[in-house]
């Protein structure tokens, strides 16, 4: 197989792919990883070159070996462009990914506002929930932080329908969580008893009237005021403008310098980023959430390691959270450490026994191991209690690996 067109795509040699596509090298040709040359320059949030491919002809429904397709790939990064382009291609709207989530779910988890903005116009459904028995608007609420991006993106929620009555997993509502947290906005959210500031600017933003919005803010006088300047800065790439107004109030507030790692990280200027999520971490080092999103980027970095450090640290304050150990677990898989992954799924499972996404998942760990009996004595076991379609079809394929 020739991989010229991918590696072309790679180093966003945009006329180099072109012409490759000209002579007739397959568009959807796909890499050891099964990652498909639109794939890579969705990762590479590349617009001008997934829309070359897309126009050639490109599946954004192709998933590579994490089952993760270009258009879920988009809406998980935030790379909102790109998404938006996408919407001319018959994406599979409702996809979900290995967690069982679509796009809406991890966008409204990380904080990607306009991403939120762009799934909800399309279709993509407000309630759905995941694997893990979350809908989108829990993800906002349990992995947020109450802040300014996260009040937005849970009102932006709520506005199209999201349910606040909707319980997880342990019987709690994402009012629940905010009471317990004493996020006091975000109960007042949730209740539909917030009064929401400057209306007539967020209105102006969500319509992509940027300029506008940042004449009506002035200076950035106030907190919420530095916010949405910041916000329209990054959207309009004048990343510069976008860090220097967060610095303004980034010592009193920690969400801001949240706000500047993810500028940071959409330059690309990975040792900045991470130095934003320490300085946030340390105004106070037993609060979760910035270690939680600092462990997420670094996984999408690679670097594994330091994220199952991040999730111990996560762990030793709160060791019956089956997210953090199904996290902690798949990056100990791409380390190669099964055994490890196995003991995290143990420990998940115990904490979230009817939820069929842990036994599915330390199965496969087991099949890592090559224990291929242990893991279809598992499966069996679990497939006579809930005859989810997960565990059918891995039932399957181990059946297939025992008999080869």
């Amino acid at each position: 197989m020739s991989l010229e067109l991918l590696k072309a795509v790679g180093d966003g040699h945009i006329k180099q792919a072109e012409a490759l596509l000209h002579m007739g090298i397959p568009v959807d040709e796909q890499d050891e990883n099964g990652r498909t040359a639109l794939m890579i320059a969705v990762m590479n949030n590349d617009l001008h070159m997934a829309e070359l491919l897309l126009d050639k002809g490109a599946d954004l429904n192709i998933r590579d070996y994490t089952m993760l397709s270009p258009w879920l790939c988009a809406g998980a990064n935030g790379f909102h462009k790109i998404l938006q382009a996408a919407l001319k291609y018959q994406p599979e709207i409702t996809s979900i990914n290995r967690f069982g989530g679509t796009v809406l779910l991890p966008s409204s988890e990380k904080g990607y506002l306009k991403t939120v903005e762009i799934a909800l116009k399309a279709g993509v459904p407000v309630n759905h929930v995941n694997n893990l028995g979350w809908s989108a608007l829990q993800e906002a609420v349990i992995l947020g932080n109450g802040g300014f991006l996260y009040c937005d993106i849970i009102r932006k929620l709520l506005e199209n329908g999201a349910d606040p009555g909707l319980k997880d997993n342990e019987g709690k509502t994402a009012k629940d969580w905010a009471e317990s947290r004493g996020e006091a906005q975000v109960t007042a959210l949730l209740a539909g008893e917030e009064k929401v500031n400057y209306k007539e600017i967020r209105e102006l933003i969500e319509h992509e009237k940027y300029e506008e919005a940042i004449l009506k803010l002035g200076g950035g006088d106030t907190p919420e005021q530095c916010y949405l300047l910041g916000y329209c800065y990054t959207l309009l790439e004048r990343y510069e403008e976008a860090l220097s107004i967060y610095q303004k109030y980034g010592e009193e507030y920690p969400e801001f310098l949240f706000y500047r790692a993810n500028v940071f990280r959409t330059m690309k200027r990975v040792k900045e980023a991470l130095e934003e999520y320490d300085k946030a971490i340390q105004t106070n080092p037993d609060y979760f959430f910035y270690r939680y999103h600092k462990s997420n980027y670094l996984r999408e970095l690679g670097m594994h390691e330091a994220a199952v450090e991040e999730m111990d640290r996560l762990l030793s304050k709160e060791p019956a959270r089956y997210d953090y150990l199904f996290h902690k677990a798949n990056s100990l898989r791409t380390l190669g450490r099964h055994r490890e992954a196995v003991e995290a799924m143990d420990q998940a499972i115990e904490a979230d026994p009817k939820n069929p996404l842990y036994v599915l998942h330390k199965a496969q760990s087991l099949v890592l191991l090559k224990e291929y009996k242990m893991a279809l004595e598992l499966l069996e076991k679990a497939a006579k209690e809930n005859a989810s379609p997960m565990y059918l079809n891995e039932l399957e394929a181990v059946r297939k690996m025992m008999n080869k």
